[in-house]
């Protein structure tokens, strides 16, 4: 039962990260700046955590994961309910970054926790359940948050992911045992895992990824108000397509990897997500608005499907490198990804400030284009000439 408050938690904490996309334009208007200026709160975010994660799960390596657990959601609450009342841009910066800080340091723990108080038998399916937290965090928690914030305003969005947060700490402070197993990676084993080339090469393809995807994302609203006069209903019609196109795409991603394999898989799912994501820019640009947006939904639901059909097989690929480091590893890869969040939030902000909504999909198509180039060049050299970390 405990893992089910865990997956609670990841839920609200899915939840919050992406919900950000739909209320921006709403959040702009209400704290009177720019919608470029808004997105650096996803930039704000993605950075602290990227960087936040690893370095607070060193510093408290030592400390009950109980305790973790606690301190990790209790930070994240407060950074929601912060949110309710921020009065200006700045106190809402700071709120997203104390979230940023219980976010990243409540996922590791939870996941390593859920494997710690499964039987060996069911470990596998208590880290599924945990992470599915986040899946179904796009299908239902963003657009439902979404409707919350057009309804009720911005601020009652976060108020409900405190609430959801609150809810999953009250389960977790009654299931979760006492003296779990501390096995979080020290710093100088980080590093080592990070300095080998076939580590680095993978982290360089996700931070793409995640560039590309998240360029476009963060500021989806946008071009969907301006360019096809979408109303707040139809940008969670649009958060639903892509939460579900998500979650098939992940699932499909790993059917596929263990038919065809992991590069072939990967290979795919970036071609499918660049090309989407160009499409999208060339329909908004060229189509008219009446015609162009069934078809700006459809290319959504595919960059969804394909973006996160890449996901499965880029972590089955970051195991094989050295299942034995695949932890710490794994744990870099996260690390990575948010960091190409933060960035894809200021690209995106920087695009807004210098050209057009419009123009978001062909940069961030770019950005996935080149994940694809560098993963069939680190495939090939692997092919050519095959290294592990221990070697």
């Amino acid at each position: 039962m405990s893992v089910f408050w865990l997956a609670l938690g990841a839920f609200a904490i899915g939840t919050e990260a992406f919900v950000i996309a739909g209320l921006l334009p709403a959040i702009a208007a209400d704290v009177q700046i720019s919608a470029a200026a808004a997105g650096q709160l996803v930039t704000a975010y993605a950075l602290t955590y990227a960087i936040g994660s690893p370095v607070l799960a060193v510093m408290l390596n030592n400390i009950d994961r109980r305790t973790v657990l606690t301190l990790a959601l209790s930070v994240f609450i407060v950074g929601n309910l912060l949110a309710t009342v921020a009065w200006d841009f700045p106190v809402l910066l700071a709120s997203r970054i104390v979230m940023a800080l219980g976010a990243g340091l409540c996922m590791p723990t939870a996941i390593g926790v859920s494997v710690a108080v499964a039987s060996p038998e069911r470990r596998g399916r208590a880290v599924a359940l945990v992470t599915s937290g986040i899946t179904v965090a796009t299908v239902i928690g963003v657009p439902f948050g979404n409707v919350v914030g057009s309804l009720l305003g911005w601020r009652a969005t976060f108020a409900m992911v405190a609430l959801l947060g609150l809810i999953a700490l009250a389960g977790l402070a009654f299931g979760l045992p006492r003296g779990l197993p501390r096995s979080t990676a020290n710093l100088a084993e980080r590093l080592a895992v990070a300095r080998h080339r076939a580590v680095l090469a993978a982290l360089v393809i996700t931070i793409l990824w995640a560039v590309g995807g998240f360029t476009v994302f963060t500021y989806l609203a946008i071009p969907l108000h301006q360019q096809l006069g979408f109303d707040a209903s139809g940008v969670s019609l649009a958060l639903f397509a892509f939460g579900s196109a998500a979650a098939i795409g992940n699932m499909t991603g790993g059917l596929m990897a263990d038919r065809i394999g992991a590069t072939s898989t990967a290979a795919l799912g970036l071609a499918g997500m660049a090309s989407a994501l160009i499409l999208q820019s060339f329909v908004l640009k060229y189509v008219a608005p009446d015609q162009a947006g069934h078809l700006v939904l459809l290319l959504i639901f595919l960059w969804g499907i394909s973006g996160w059909a890449f996901y499965p097989p880029q972590i089955a690929s970051i195991i094989h490198i050295n299942p034995q480091a695949s932890a710490i590893a794994l744990s870099l890869n996260a690390s990575a990804m948010y960091l190409g969040f933060a960035i894809g939030g200021a690209t995106g902000g920087l695009v807004l400030s210098t050209a057009s909504p419009t123009d978001l999909g062909w940069v961030g198509g770019t950005s996935v284009a080149m994940a694809l180039a560098v993963h069939l060049f680190r495939s090939r050299r692997e092919r050519l000439n095959p290294y592990k970390i221990a070697g």
